[in-house]
């Protein structure tokens, strides 16, 4: 398989990340499993943007993608936009709808907004997706929420998240190959399940460690385009660092070189 990125997603470590000096260990921490790269989130201790990227330099770490704060993508892009590219970053994702859309003319509305928002972040430099959780598989006059979005957004690319396309109850592989050469970046983590837990009946687990077909999964991200694998476990684990040491040491074993 190709040379690709593999990502950290910082709001996974949002307990550890209070601080600068939280940032700079946890940065430390994962260098040191392997990680050559993160992707920033509104998690990351307040601190000056030349603060952070002087940060990602000293520890050895590029910021190629971002999740950025919802309601600043669609109102201010271009001073977004700007700040990302002060962190060396040209992508980011719209993490979650900053409100629910509970019908199919609400989902074509978000959709303009979301588009137009691409529209101005591309021509400031920066690629614009849109990051999906489970919500976005219900359907509305026959298609899904997800369906209507990235057909209504053609400016929009796509960050699909492994975990949540499945527990929406859709195959990942397809919706992969579905958006072929309209995404860069894919969001990794398994869906396992666990009797008796308190999140219901399936929960993340460490890549590898769960259900997901990954030969299946990442043989199709290598044709669809993506460049950056992005690792999360941001539910179901009381230690990330540990989940995350496991998930790189079995995709670096088994998928990258």
């Amino acid at each position: 398989m190709q040379k690709i990125t593999i990502a950290a997603q910082m709001f996974s470590f949002r307990n550890y990340i209070k601080t600068p000096a939280g940032v700079r260990n946890t940065f430390r921490r994962l260098k040191q499993m392997g990680y050559d790269a993160i992707q920033l989130s509104g998690s990351i201790a307040p601190m000056p943007t030349a603060d952070l990227a002087a940060m990602l330099r000293d520890e050895g770490l590029t910021a190629p993608t971002s999740h950025s704060f919802a309601k600043t993508i669609v109102e201010e892009p271009e001073k977004e936009a700007e700040r990302l590219l002060q962190l060396g970053c040209r992508h980011t994702a719209y993490p979650f709808p900053h409100w629910r859309p509970t019908g199919e003319g609400e989902v074509i509305e978000l959709a303009r907004e979301l588009n137009e928002a691409a529209k101005r972040f591309r021509a400031a430099g920066v690629t614009l997706a849109y990051h999906n959780h489970s919500i976005e598989f219900e359907r509305f006059n026959g298609r899904t929420m997800l369906e209507i979005l990235y057909a209504e957004a053609p400016e929009i690319d796509a960050e699909l998240d492994t975990y949540w396309v499945q527990k929406g109850g859709a195959d990942p592989v397809r919706w992969i190959e579905t958006l072929a050469g309209r995404q860069q970046v894919l969001h990794l983590k398994d869906y396992g399940m666990k009797p008796f837990c308190e999140c219901g009946d399936s929960v993340m687990m460490p890549v590898g460690e769960g259900n997901l077909d990954w030969k299946r999964i990442l043989d199709a991200a290598g044709r669809a385009g993506v460049t950056c694998w992005v690792v999360e476990h941001d539910g179901d684990t009381s230690d990330p660092f540990g989940s995350f040491a496991s998930s790189i040491r079995f995709l670096k074993e088994n998928f990258s070189r």
